[in-house]
């Protein structure tokens, strides 16, 4: 029984890290850009987009289209990245041990 109780002390140890490594990821920057820099998109560590910078060059009525390309290609670059960097700081949670299960974020 004493094994079963020590598991389950481990297990809401982790919990509580993982609850932190959440609030850490909350507060952490990540940025990406499309189009030489002309749409660049900011993003917290769990991939919720902050803010997006148009260069006001891009801002034609002519070529609306490029600009979505531009704002999309930039967003999705930005999320990749977020993902990245709490895949990073997950596996310093977990030692670095290979989870059978993607994470909620």
């Amino acid at each position: 029984m004493a094994d079963f109780m020590k598991i389950l002390q481990q297990a809401q140890e982790m919990q509580g890290k993982f609850q932190q490594l959440q609030d850490e990821l909350a507060q952490q920057t990540v940025t990406a850009s499309a189009g030489g820099g002309m749409v660049t998109v900011e993003a917290n560590g769990q991939g919720t987009v902050r803010s997006i910078k148009i260069d006001p060059s891009v801002v034609t009525g002519a070529d609306v289209e490029m600009l979505e390309d531009l704002v999309l290609v930039a967003i999705t670059e930005v999320q990749k990245k977020a993902q990245a960097a709490a895949q990073a700081e997950m596996g310093k949670l977990t030692g670095g041990l290979n989870l059978p299960f993607k994470l909620p974020f």
